[in-house]
């Protein structure tokens, strides 16, 4: 299916307080935002490796800073949808979960004037409570999603660690799960968020080359506050706070030194490929 060993960098764009499942949304001063400068530190090392990237950008983010969101576009990085209010997906219903694309949609192509294709949902929030989720996703001409991810409590463990295609009434949505390491107890979040930043780097380096043997793409996912270590954070619960910023280490170097060592594209040429491949 994959004819190379070529990987992605995905962004999603979001801010620090950006965190799912809360009961009440705590008040953030206008300018508390600090996603501007974390991305523009992550634009200019992709730029100096010259690798695209894809950004799942949320339509409230674009919003906010449309500046940012061309900035992106500029550079040449794809820009895909991450919803618009950073819901969980299981928590809307069919009709929210369109209003969310649509505003998200309309926010992105009066920014770039192109419609996104692809779509993460916060949090792997895709569930056997969202059997609506393809089929609106397709009918709206969504080429891929990435949503599903492997992983036990937080995603599916029973799904599959590569690219696979999924038929609906509307056409096909290529799945494309994040990158995670298979052990002992399951598979492990080396991919991105805390555990890229945790996991011991030569677990990383393995799982990628793994990925590479296999001629599947690995799909790496950070924030823009994996490398704001001194960013502030909200005040939650242990595990909800760990599970949401992790620890307080800088994704920068691990980053860099995977950029300088394979080859990465957008997930939309990823698919490209495997399209014409077919």
């Amino acid at each position: 299916m994959v004819k190379q060993a070529v990987h992605t960098v995905s962004i999603d764009l979001e801010d620090w307080f950006h965190v799912c499942g809360l009961k009440h949304q705590p008040h953030i001063p206008p300018d508390a935002g600090r996603i501007r400068q974390a991305t523009e530190v992550l634009l200019d090392l992709f730029e100096g490796f010259r690798v695209k990237t894809t950004f799942f950008v949320l339509g409230s983010v674009a919003e906010a800073d449309p500046e940012l969101v061309q900035s992106i576009h500029r550079r040449g990085h794809e820009i895909a949808s991450h919803g618009y209010s950073h819901r969980l997906v299981h928590e809307l219903s069919p009709e929210q979960f369109n209003e969310e694309l649509q505003k998200t949609e309309d926010a992105i192509m009066g920014i770039t004037g192109n419609r996104p294709v692809g779509f993460r949902a916060p949090q792997w929030s895709v569930t056997a409570h969202t059997p609506w989720f393809d089929e609106i996703l397709a009918q709206r001409g969504y080429l891929y999603d990435s949503s599903r991810n492997p992983l036990p409590f937080v995603g599916d463990r029973n799904a599959t660690r590569h690219p696979y295609r999924i038929q609906t009434a509307h056409g096909t949505l290529w799945e494309i799960p994040p990158m995670v390491s298979p052990s002992l107890v399951g598979n492990l979040p080396t991919g991105g968020g805390w555990g890229f930043r945790l996991f011991p780097f030569a677990m990383i380096i393995s799982t990628v080359e793994g990925y590479g043997r296999a001629d599947r793409p690995a799909v790496l996912y950070l924030h823009p506050r994996d490398v704001d270590p001194k960013g502030p954070r909200l005040k939650l619960p242990f595990l909800k706070r760990f599970a949401s910023y992790g620890t307080r280490r800088d994704a920068l170097p691990r980053l860099r030194r995977l950029l300088g060592r394979y080859t990465f594209t957008t997930l939309r040429e990823q698919v490209d490929s495997w399209q014409s491949a077919s």
